[in-house]
């Protein structure tokens, strides 16, 4: 049975037409917006700046400053970006001090919605806001917003509205900013290492341009140019991160950091969606590259990093939401390669 729904990949909205020409968005005001349009007059994909920018800081006087019990995450299984907030949570053991809520893996026409887990295992009702979609708490930090209803999203509680839906800043927020109030066996435990910040954003910048948003710009392109270079430009990078982790053991050396948590939440997409789905098919992690292979066991290995991966709610939502791509929302059977099976692991926190 075919599901009628409209869609717009990890960012869907219902009120605006958005063309994508540059990094900055243009806005309609039109309710008949094509919000399957993706991509430029070139075929190229172009992705959305996040709107809400605001921090929590550990500090006298922040207008967002931390507390436990405070702040909540919105989020979706499926997106990757989303995914790696769910992880630095759990990495820095804050289950107990930030909660979350979970959406359908399956994207409508008025954006992310919430549900039962009893009609759909692993989403949520929305307990802090009673919010039916993403949207009413868009709108309910800004009446006025016009852009996309992204996840994941940074509520905070007294405020009443977003802190933050940018997902490399909300891991840094979750990285350093509520030490106070874990346990001391999480406490100080960083990801983002002053010694190796100027390494890890360097690698950070060309692996989100052409691998975490690469698969992005190849799934959507329009044109068959556009798809090419981009497919191309993700298997070049594959191919150089092949060559680091033959090297070392995780992107920087002994030391599992911010850089390889971003790239994971990708990699454990690939085989099962990007490879078919998005068409980035030159190689595939299980069989093309046995040090990223041995890396992703490594890292889905690690203490609570299995339980932030879900394979129904990734591989139902890409392939039933993007019916543009899948009109048919046919579902492959596999999951990819065989995450569980034992590697010489590392450390149980090699951080």
């Amino acid at each position: 049975m075919l599901l009628k729904r409209a869609v717009f990949g990890h960012h869907c909205f219902r009120l605006a037409s958005y063309r994508f020409y540059s990094n900055k968005p243009t806005m309609s005001s039109s309710a008949s917006g094509n919000i399957t349009k993706w991509h430029s007059k070139d075929g190229q994909f172009h992705r959305q700046v996040s709107s809400f920018r605001d921090f929590v800081e550990a500090k006298p006087g922040a207008r967002f400053p931390a507390e436990a019990n405070r702040y909540h995450l919105y989020v979706s299984y499926a997106c990757p970006w989303a995914h790696r907030t769910l992880i630095v949570r759990k990495l820095k053991g804050l289950e107990s001090i930030i909660g979350v809520s979970v959406v359908h893996y399956l994207l409508g026409p008025n954006g992310w919605e919430f549900a039962s887990p009893d009609d759909v295992p692993g989403a949520t009702l929305d307990e802090v806001n009673g919010a039916k979609y993403i949207r009413e708490l868009y709108f309910k930090a800004n009446p006025d917003y016009s852009a996309r209803f992204t996840v994941p999203v940074l509520w905070d509680k007294k405020q009443h509205t977003i802190v933050s839906n940018e997902s490399s800043e909300i891991i840094r927020m979750l990285n350093t900013e509520f030490d106070e109030f874990v346990e001391p066996e999480y406490r100080g435990i960083t990801f983002y290492p002053e010694e190796l910040r100027e390494k890890i954003d360097e690698i950070n910048g060309w692996i989100y341009d052409t691998v975490n948003n690469g698969v992005y710009k190849a799934g959507f392109a329009s044109a068959q140019d556009a798809y090419e270079t981009n497919c191309r430009g993700v298997f070049a990078s594959l191919d150089r991160i092949e060559g680091i982790l033959a090297e070392n053991e995780f992107l920087l050396g002994s030391r599992l950091t911010e850089a390889d948590l971003r790239l994971f939440t990708t990699i454990v997409r690939f085989d099962p969606v990007y490879h078919g789905h998005f068409k980035c098919n030159i190689k595939q992690i299980g069989t093309g590259y046995p040090n990223i292979l041995r890396w992703t066991r490594e890292i889905y290995q690690l203490p609570g990093i299995k339980e932030t991966v879900n394979m129904e709610h990734i591989k139902k939502h890409y392939y039933m939401s993007h019916t543009q791509i899948n009109p048919l929302q046919i579902v492959p059977v596999s999951n990819g390669p065989d995450l569980d099976k034992p590697v010489a692991k590392p450390p149980s926190r090699p951080y």
